[in-house]
């Protein structure tokens, strides 16, 4: 698992595909390679202190570093948007919520897409 680093990378994946938690939102890009998972994170100063901040990316940073080698796929660029409730939610919660993320992630991603609902022309009504 490698960091991102590069504004540009951080701005492709806020592109990509994004999925809600209670403690963070989950962006995603598929990047088309084969090349190990990077991950980075933005956490921002409405989170509170930097005292804090810090000990939500390391919370953070330890969570995904059990989770992504397992959930995640190569390839792909993960960014975890923190929010204040990451400062407090049980480590053991976090890691689920983060493993139900990158599965329900993946599964859209390679599932089928959601079904489109059929457009009729000329459906008989005047205007």
């Amino acid at each position: 698992m490698e960091r991102l680093k590069r504004r540009a990378d951080f701005l492709s994946a806020a592109k990509g595909a994004r999925i809600q938690a209670g403690s963070f939102t989950l962006q995603a890009r598929d990047r088309r390679d084969r090349s190990l998972a990077r991950v980075g994170f933005t956490i921002t100063k409405k989170t509170g202190n930097a005292v804090e901040r810090n000990r939500i990316r390391r919370r953070l940073r330890a969570a995904l570093g059990g989770v992504v080698p397992r959930s995640g796929r190569a390839g792909f660029d993960y960014v975890i948007v923190a929010r204040r409730q990451a400062l407090t939610v049980p480590f053991d919660a976090m890691i689920a919520e983060l493993e139900r993320a990158l599965s329900r992630l993946h599964e859209r991603k390679s599932g089928p897409g959601p079904a489109r609902p059929s457009v009729k022309s000329g459906d008989g009504e005047s205007e």
